[in-house]
């Protein structure tokens, strides 16, 4: 693969050295013509172009993300945001026998949120033994017969360690409870098979590594329990027939998007699409190696340079997400900042994150800088 080749494609590379696809992908020419011809369709269409081609790109989305993560049609629905698409799972889980959900202490937060205000519902923290990893064992040992769900993160957010879906959902389902996977740090750049790997449920979106921008998100859900599930909250996008303009009866669709709510997002639909061109056409698999080569090498790197890391300690575990320990992390981000190189901060961390489109170089420069800013 010509890696350096896909440079062009992403303008801000040409100005900035950008290591934080955690946070935000960078915006390609791709995503950039797309929106572009949305508009186009708006100003040249109207609203006929809802039945022209709009309807048609939502179904192309929803189509691409499921190929992506091996899903079947009708199992991927189209969300506003994470959170959500987890409260309208949250909303339809019965919690009468099985109050109690199990989450890992190294999740992001709004993955416990959705069920903290929920009257009734126990949270349970499953905590981290060595700061940056959490043993399947500890699951096992916190899901039982009350367990709802077991849901947790795919690749944790602060550490970048990658957890094993189909452990997880073997221990999940011994219990009789549901594996639900935030996977908003692994699609893009960590392969996903919903179906190999057991997964009941599944949320992401295009922010990050997919490289479509904000405004979206995506919801799997396994065919045959999406049609057992009934959420208490909906939108006419949910309804069976959402054209017939009912408003005496409702009835939910029968797949995964009787979870969608109302009109979508069509501009981040667009950017979606954009970058999720380039991830379909290059291959997650492709993605994961690159994403590997360059994170270790800038691992390594920090480490020569005497710097502490945060990191599950199997190299099968990391995934394109490096945390280095800094006292002052705030400041060394604003360090490298006023030197065009744009990353980001977690608590007592500098975190970076190589994608496909970094070269060997860039990652290190930007151990270099730190190095020069301040040595640990």
């Amino acid at each position: 693969m010509d890696w350096m080749r896909w440079r062009d494609e992403f303008p801000i590379l040409s100005r900035k050295l950008y290591l934080n696809s955690c946070s935000l992908g960078a915006l390609s020419r791709r995503s950039q013509g797309r929106v572009a011809g949305f508009q186009e369709e708006w100003s040249r269409w109207g609203a006929a172009a809802w039945y022209e081609t709009w309807m048609g790109r939502l179904a192309e989305l929803r189509g691409r993300v499921g190929a992506l993560l091996g899903a079947a049609p009708g199992e991927v629905a189209l969300a506003p945001s994470t959170s959500v698409a987890l409260a309208s799972v949250a909303s339809a889980i019965d919690y009468a026998r099985r109050p109690k959900v199990v989450v890992a202490g190294l999740d992001f937060p709004t993955l416990a949120y959705q069920w903290m205000v929920r009257a009734g519902v126990e949270v349970v923290r499953v905590p981290s033994d060595d700061g940056a990893t959490i043993d399947p064992a500890r699951f096992a040992d916190a899901v039982d017969e009350r367990t709802a769900l077991l849901a947790t993160s795919h690749v944790f957010f602060s550490t970048g360690a990658i957890q094993p879906l189909r452990t997880l959902a073997e221990i999940a389902h011994a219990r009789g409870a549901l594996l639900l996977v935030d996977a908003y740090q692994s699609a893009g750049q960590v392969p996903i098979d919903v179906h190999a790997d057991e997964v009941d449920i599944l949320t992401t979106g295009p922010l990050k590594w997919l490289l479509g921008g904000p405004g979206l998100a995506y919801l799997y859900v396994r065919r045959e329990l999406a049609s057992r599930l009934t959420p208490t909250m909906t939108g006419w996008f949910g309804a069976r027939d959402q054209f017939a303009f009912d408003i005496e009866h409702f009835d939910f669709k029968d797949d995964a998007l009787r979870f969608e709510m109302g009109t979508p997002s069509l501009p981040s639909v667009h950017f979606a699409l954009g970058g999720q061109e380039i991830i379909d056409e290059l291959g997650v698999p492709a993605i994961r190696e690159r994403d590997r080569a360059l994170t270790e090498r800038l691992m390594a790197r920090a480490r020569a340079a005497g710097f502490r890391l945060r990191a599950a300690a199997q190299a099968e575990q990391r995934s394109a997400i490096a945390m280095i320990a800094l006292d002052d992390p705030a400041a060394a981000v604003a360090h490298l900042a006023a030197r065009d190189i744009v990353v980001d901060w977690r608590p007592g961390h500098v975190r970076l994150s190589p994608h496909f489109y970094n070269t060997e170089d860039e990652v290190d420069r930007v151990v270099d800088e730190l190095a020069a800013w301040g040595r640990p």
